[in-house]
């Protein structure tokens, strides 16, 4: 019996319902794990503040429903690609969560918490003044994760 056949591994995906994290997902999908294998879908949505609004007041019920809506398509999001994995997988082998906090940090606790062996996301592959202006979420999770990460790039176009 293969050693891979028997091992128990907890796979965090860290998606965002963007192409890339289709693509990380798909990769995910379509490969082999070892049987016992766990994953756990997350998505982090920003927290909303209130300077989010601007400066007329009239503003922040609406800003505060937006952030309402985002916060739910991430969590149907989450459940429609944990379903996705579980059909394949086992439904007793995926959870999905969706928590607000900033992305980064939000990523690397829940990936301590939950014990995880690897993390998979894609990249979104900016670069220049648009990396520099919105940060790189996948190079603060490479550096700063308890375990491995993968990141997941789509091939481009030929």
């Amino acid at each position: 019996m293969n050693s891979m056949e028997n091992s128990e591994m907890k796979v965090m995906l860290a998606l965002d319902d963007s192409h890339h994290s289709a693509t990380a997902l798909d990769n995910v999908m379509n490969r082999p794990w070892p049987t016992g294998t766990e994953f756990l879908i997350l998505t982090v949505v920003e927290p909303f503040h209130p300077d989010y609004a601007g400066w007329d007041s009239a503003a922040v019920g609406d800003a505060v429903q937006y952030g309402q809506t985002l916060e739910a398509h991430a969590r149907e999001y989450a459940t429609r690609s944990a379903k996705q994995l579980s059909d394949k997988f086992g439904m007793d082998k995926v959870q999905a969560e969706t928590k607000e906090g900033r992305i980064k940090e939000t990523i690397i606790q829940t990936a301590i918490d939950w014990h995880a062996d690897l993390i998979i996301m894609g990249s979104h592959g900016r670069s220049g003044i648009e990396k520099f202006l919105l940060g790189s979420v996948s190079q603060a999770v490479v550096a700063h994760a308890p375990c491995s990460v993968e990141i997941v790039k789509k091939r481009r176009e030929q």
